[in-house]
């Protein structure tokens, strides 16, 4: 009962874990009107004391419970007089930033709260078109997990609340692995039970889209890699540990403990060979939880759940999820705030977690009635406790890309790892050109 349950929460979680994949590979287009001269910086020491109603803007609720009109009615029935409304966007997001994009470069004042993505939130900080959080403008986030705050952040300061998070986690058949691996030396020492059991070994997403993007920077996180700088600008990523991040995949890749065909596998086809009994492990999001644990699923009762490994430990997952911002046109900016503490409150983190959308809360995760309806929820909680923010940067479109493509380069042998690596570097030297 427990998994025919979760199976049908997770229609609401693929579209926050995938919502980047497809907004990264289809926005490289509209980033570049995006980033035009416009700014709102001037607009944020404006309306700082305004009350009123005020609107808030998100992707389409996909969620079983309807966890977003279950947040806003819960504010309206307490604040009959600042009153939100619920602007839902298309479940698209490119569409999505589009809307933003031109209602932010107009600067009209009828977007009041938005849900951005989470990559999307340094550019709109770095354009001013966000309010930052900061002196008496500022949001508690002492009770709140570290990561989803860091993607909130931007040089610096922080731009908004999280919202709702999610992380990567690895899959693993514990009919033929007893105990999870906690390191990539671990994981590939258990690749002959695959072989033995005539099954492939490991699977992430290597196709060239975000999810390679997703995969790589969560081995080179693990190695002690990074990206770019504090500035969000400054490359970083030309490093030994970096290299020895993705020499990892192109190690596993080369020697088989990755199928050859996985090189074309995105979100739904790493599942697929999970769910259908043909990986002993798989990167996969919470979503796949659901079908894994589905009658249909030839691993039902024969799969456990675990966080990432890691080079010496638990690895480093890459962040998903929404980061609710103040726009910086807003006529009541301090009705906006309330609302902003109030997401990221005790109360509304348990509408979004019984939503299925990871909760920025860390309390959360110990609450025995969630665990019992979504079993993950411990094994997410270590994840996203050591995860790592997609790269900070209001640039992130052609970051993801250098990423992405060299990557594929790399995995595929057609670059070195130094070469990929070295690839990576001046991509993101030139992303902001």
């Amino acid at each position: 009962m427990v998994f025919k349950k979760v199976s049908s929460l997770r229609s609401s979680l693929v579209p926050r874990a995938a919502m980047v994949v497809t907004s990264a590979a289809l926005l490289t287009v509209t980033f570049a009107s995006a980033c035009s001269s416009d700014s709102g910086s001037n607009s944020t020491s404006e309306n700082l004391t305004g009350r009123g109603p005020i609107t808030y803007v998100e992707g389409k609720d996909t969620t079983e419970t309807g966890a977003v009109k279950q947040l806003i009615d819960r504010w309206n029935a307490a604040h009959p007089d600042e009153k939100v409304t619920f602007k839902e966007q298309s479940n698209d997001a490119s569409q999505q930033y589009d809307d933003l994009v031109q209602h932010m470069k107009a600067k009209q004042s009828d977007y009041d709260v938005v849900a951005l993505d989470v990559p999307w939130t340094a550019e709109f900080a770095a354009k001013g078109w966000i309010q930052p959080l900061k002196d008496g403008f500022g949001i508690d986030t002492s009770t709140l997990l570290s990561p989803p705050v860091a993607s909130a952040t931007y040089n610096g300061t922080l731009y908004a609340a999280p919202r709702n998070t999610n992380g990567g986690l690895l899959f693993y058949r514990k009919d033929l692995v007893p105990e999870p691996p906690k390191t990539w030396t671990d994981l590939v020492a258990n690749c002959p039970k695959a072989t033995e059991a005539g099954i492939s070994c490991y699977a992430g997403q290597f196709a060239p889209y975000e999810g390679l993007t997703v995969n790589t920077a969560e081995v080179i996180n693990a190695f002690g890699g990074s990206f770019v700088g504090p500035d969000g600008k400054s490359p970083t990523v030309n490093s030994p540990q970096a290299k020895a991040g993705l020499q990892v995949l192109v190690d596993a890749y080369k020697n088989g403990e990755i199928p050859k065909e996985a090189i074309s596998f995105k979100e739904p086809e790493s599942q697929n060979a999970f769910v259908s009994g043909k990986l002993l492990f798989m990167r996969g999001w919470p979503s796949t939880f659901g079908d894994a644990g589905s009658d249909a699923s030839a691993v039902k009762d024969k799969f456990g759940v675990a966080p990432l490994p890691g080079k010496d430990g638990v690895g480093a997952s890459t962040l998903g999820g929404y980061n609710a911002a103040i726009s910086s046109f807003s006529k009541n900016k301090a009705t906006a705030l309330d609302f902003l503490r109030f997401l990221i409150s005790e109360d509304a983190q348990h509408i979004v977690a019984s939503g299925a959308l990871p909760s920025v809360r860390a309390s959360v995760y110990d609450d025995p009635a969630l665990i019992a309806k979504m079993p993950y929820l411990p094994a997410l909680k270590e994840s996203i406790a050591s995860a790592v923010p997609r790269p900070v940067t209001p640039f992130y479109p052609a970051v993801s890309k250098a990423i992405q493509d060299n990557a594929y380069a790399a995995l595929t042998g057609t670059k070195s790892v130094d070469a990929a690596i070295d690839g990576m570097q001046k991509g993101i030297e030139t992303a902001g050109r």
